[in-house]
């Protein structure tokens, strides 16, 4: 937890994929083995009401707890990979990069923020993503849950989930009863994302999120909204949930748009546990979206592409506004380097990228909601 930021807190998010009996598609791309865990917040929230979103939130000063340490191996990283240097011209992501000794925990960020998206999953899911104690979990393949009869009752156990939604501290208590740990090493790095200015929800919420995927060897686990922060829930392969949005059944923000369309890739749940395994230590990019006003539309530009500024304003405080006369498809059919999201409205985007991904990432497939045709060029 930094609480030397100013202008975005920092959160953590999962991107939760279990297996499951392939159902008849909605989509063109065919049946998908895995599912997707999308939960609806709020239309009270102060950020994103109502949207599908992946389980997740803020990182709070327990999951930095030093305490932790007295469960999870004493190992370098308690057991996770070091990730690799970056790419020439690169560099860590600051979310990742930054010294959380010099902040007053001993726990490594990429620890904690995995703690956090676990933790958030629990409270707001109802899914425990444990592994018997110390850790870490054996296996190299999707992650098994805890057996049945690992867990408490499941009266005492929605007790435990109302006591960690008052207190996040009281995780590591429920870990310390069952004799178990979170399951860290079952989630991979596969993404970090900053609120765009001029995005932020109430009060100025801006975020930097770390995303993490972890898939479950099991078909989807009981699952159950908290009522408060969540109100219903969904679970959906990644074209599946596409077509849910393209009919707005649901809606999503850009960056769990873009993820699900990346994901569409991946039709195996071993498949994309192979990919995410074997891509994890390479990092990621850290990406802030800078918002295009066009005269019919919004474009949301991303690192690489070719309007995308070269000092992006990442604060905020350079009252920075990029407006153009021109409609989104002038600018598409003058364009050439591509990576970015098209937003006609909150049930229309498309995203259009012909960039080659960094830290050996897979680039979205085009699921466009719209019959536009600017791909001439990608």
């Amino acid at each position: 937890m930094n609480s030397r930021l100013r202008h975005w807190r920092e959160a953590a998010t999962l991107l939760l994929a279990a297996g499951t009996p392939a159902r008849p598609p909605r989509s063109p791309l065919g049946p998908f083995d895995y599912e997707l865990l999308l939960l609806q917040r709020s239309s009270r929230s102060g950020f994103m009401p109502s949207a599908h979103v992946f389980p997740g939130g803020l990182v709070e000063a327990a999951d930095f707890s030093a305490d932790w340490l007295g469960l999870l191996p004493a190992s370098p990283q308690c057991g996770l990979g070091l990730v690799r240097p970056p790419p020439p011209g690169g560099s860590r992501a600051p979310l990742f990069a930054t010294d959380r000794e010099r902040l007053g925990s001993p726990l490594p960020g990429e620890v904690a923020f995995r703690i956090c998206a676990i933790r958030e999953t629990f409270e707001e899911a109802g899914i425990l993503l444990l592994a018997p104690g110390p850790g870490p979990a054996a296996g190299t393949g999707p992650a098994p849950l805890l057996p049945a009869e690992r867990l408490p009752p499941a009266a005492e156990l929605s007790e435990w989930r109302r006591r960690v939604q008052k207190d996040p501290a009281s995780f590591l208590q429920l870990c310390r009863h069952l004799g178990c740990v979170p399951n860290i090493w079952a989630l991979q790095e596969w993404s970090n994302w900053l609120t765009p200015v001029g995005r932020a929800g109430r009060g100025g919420r801006r975020y930097d999120t770390a995303f993490y995927l972890c898939c479950l060897e099991e078909r989807p686990p009981r699952t159950s909204q908290d009522d408060q922060e969540v109100t219903a829930f969904l679970w959906s392969s990644p074209p599946d949930a596409i077509e849910r949005f393209k009919s707005q059944e649901i809606w999503f923000p850009p960056p769990q748009y873009y993820e699900l369309c990346r994901l569409c890739n991946f039709s195996s749940l071993h498949e994309l546990h192979k990919f995410s395994s074997d891509r994890a230590l390479e990092g990621c990019e850290c990406w802030l979206p800078v918002m295009l006003t066009a005269s019919d539309g919004l474009i949301q530009l991303l690192p690489g592409d070719e309007l995308y500024p070269e000092d992006p304003d990442y604060t905020g405080e350079k009252k920075i506004t990029m407006s153009t006369d021109k409609k989104v498809e002038d600018l598409m059919k003058e364009g050439s380097v591509f990576h970015r999201v098209v937003i006609k409205n909150i049930n229309n985007l498309a995203v259009y990228v012909n960039i080659q991904a960094k830290y050996k990432h897979v680039n979205p497939l085009m699921m466009n909601s719209d019959c536009s045709d600017y791909n001439s060029r990608l």
